[in-house]
C-alpha cells in the first residue's frame, strides 16, 4: 500500500480507540468466566447482559448521531462518551452479584452510544470517498490493536499473581490516558448553532445503505457475542490463564486484516468485500458448532472467525459515509448502529437459550443460517442499479 498520509482526526481517534480497547479488553476476556465461576451466572444471563448492553448503546447511537447533525459538538459527544465508559467499567472489580455487572455494563454502553455515531461522522468527514475505506480500516485496525494489548496486560497481571478483580481495577489507567489524548488532541471545526434539521426519511437513503442497514439487523441476530466465544473456548479445554492470550491473538488478526480489507474496499468496491466476509463467517460458525475439546481447533477457528468479522467492518462504515446525505451522516450511522444493537439483544438471548436448551451445535448452526440470510438480503437489495 502507498503511504497512508492520514488526517489528524484519524490519527487521534485511532490512538484513542487503541487506548480504550486496551482498557476494555483487560476485562472482557475474563468477564464471562467471572460471571459463571465467581458470581454463579448461567449462560442465558450472559446473553441477557451482553444483549441489553449492546441494545442500550445502539439506541443512544441514533440519538447522538441526530444531535451531531443538529449542531451539537461532535467533539463533546465523543469526549463525554469515552469518559462515561472509562469511569464505569473498572467498577466491575467491586461487583458482588451479576445484576451489578449488568448495571455497570449498561453504563459502559451508554458511553459507547454517546460517542460512536459522532466519531464515525468525524472520520467520514475527514477524507473524500476515494480514501474513506482506508480511514475506517485504519481506525478499526487501531481499535483491534488495543484489543490485542489489553488481554496481554491482563495475562501479565494474572501471571504476577493478581486476581480478576485487581485486573479489572487496573483498566482505569489506560482509560485516564485516553481522556488526556482526546481532550488535548481532537479538534473540530466550529459547528453551526443548534438548528432544526428535517427528519431523515427511509426512502431518501441510497439503496445500498438501506440494504446494509437491513442486512446488518439480520447479521446482528446471527452474531455470536464475544462472551459466548470465550465460553466456547473455555469449555473446549482452554484454561482461564490462556483466555487473554487467545483474545489478544484474535485481535492481532483483526488488526492485521482491517486496514488491508478497507484499502481493498476502496479498490474493488464495498459489496464484494462485505459479501466475502459474511460468507466466510457463516461457514466458520457451522464448523465451530461441531468442535468439542480440541484445543488446536479452538485456536484456529477462533482466529479465523476474528479475521472474517474484521474483513467487513471498514467497508460497512465506508458505504454509509459514501451514500448517506451530507446533512444526515450522523443519523445514518446511528440507524446502522441502532439496527445492529437492538437486534443483538434477542440474538444474544436466543443464542444463549439454544445453547442452554439444545446444545452448542444447534446454537452455532442457527447463527450460520441467519448469517447466510443476511448476506442474501444485502445482495438482493443492491443488485438493481438505481440507488433509490
Amino acid at each position: 500500500m502507498r503511504r497512508l498520509n492520514l488526517p489528524r482526526t484519524a490519527w487521534v481517534l485511532g490512538l484513542v480507540s487503541l487506548l480504550n480497547d486496551t482498557a476494555s479488553e483487560m476485562i472482557m476476556p475474563l468477564l464471562p468466566v467471572f460471571l459463571v465461576a465467581t458470581l454463579g451466572a448461567a449462560p442465558a444471563v450472559i446473553g441477557l447482559i451482553e444483549g441489553l448492553a449492546e441494545a442500550t448503546a445502539s439506541v443512544l447511537k441514533l440519538v447522538s448521531g441526530r444531535l451531531a447533525d443538529r449542531g451539537v459538538s461532535r467533539r463533546r459527544l465523543v469526549l463525554g462518551g469515552y469518559a462515561t465508559s472509562n469511569l464505569a467499567r473498572p467498577l466491575i472489580a467491586l461487583a458482588g452479584a451479576w445484576p451489578v455487572v449488568l448495571l455497570l455494563r449498561f453504563g459502559d454502553r451508554v458511553g459507547k452510544g454517546l460517542r460512536t455515531s459522532p466519531r464515525d461522522a468525524l472520520l467520514a468527514a475527514s477524507v473524500g470517498a476515494q480514501r474513506r475505506g482506508t480511514v475506517f480500516g485504519f481506525h478499526r485496525a487501531m481499535d483491534h490493536g488495543g484489543a490485542m494489548l489489553g488481554p496481554l496486560l491482563a495475562f501479565g497481571l494474572l501471571q504476577a499473581g493478581l486476581d480478576m478483580r485487581a485486573v479489572f481495577a487496573a483498566s482505569l489507567l489506560p482509560g485516564l490516558v485516553l481522556l488526556l489524548v482526546l481532550g488535548f488532541g481532537l479538534r473540530e471545526a466550529p459547528s453551526a448553532p443548534l438548528a432544526p434539521v428535517p427528519a431523515l426519511r427511509w426512502g431518501a437513503l441510497d439503496r445500498r445503505v438501506r440494504g446494509l442497514i437491513g442486512a446488518a439487523g439480520l447479521l446482528a441476530v446471527a452474531t455470536v457475542p464475544d462472551a459466548f466465544l470465550v465460553l466456547w473456548a473455555f469449555q473446549g479445554g482452554l484454561e482461564v490463564l490462556w483466555l487473554p492470550l487467545l483474545w489478544a491473538a484474535a485481535h492481532a488478526v483483526r488488526a492485521a486484516v482491517s486496514l488491508p480489507a478497507g484499502y481493498l474496499a476502496d479498490r474493488v468496491g464495498r459489496a464484494p468485500v462485505m459479501t466475502a466476509g459474511w460468507l466466510a463467517r457463516a461457514g466458520l460458525l457451522a464448523i465451530m458448532g461441531t468442535v468439542y475439546g480440541d484445543r488446536l481447533q479452538v485456536w484456529a477457528l477462533f482466529l479465523l472467525y476474528a479475521g472474517a468479522t474484521a474483513a467487513t467492518e471498514g467497508a460497512e462504515r465506508a458505504l454509509i459515509g459514501d451514500h448517506a446525505p451530507a446533512a444526515h451522516k450522523g443519523t445514518a450511522f446511528g440507524l446502522y448502529h441502532l439496527s445492529v444493537g437492538l437486534l443483538a439483544l434477542p440474538g444474544a438471548v436466543l443464542f444463549g437459550a439454544l445453547w442452554q436448551g439444545l446444545g452448542q451445535t444447534t446454537a452455532f448452526n442457527a447463527a450460520a443460517a441467519l448469517t447466510l440470510l443476511g448476506a442474501t438480503a444485502f445482495l438482493r437489495m443492491t443488485r438493481v442499479a438505481p440507488t433509490r
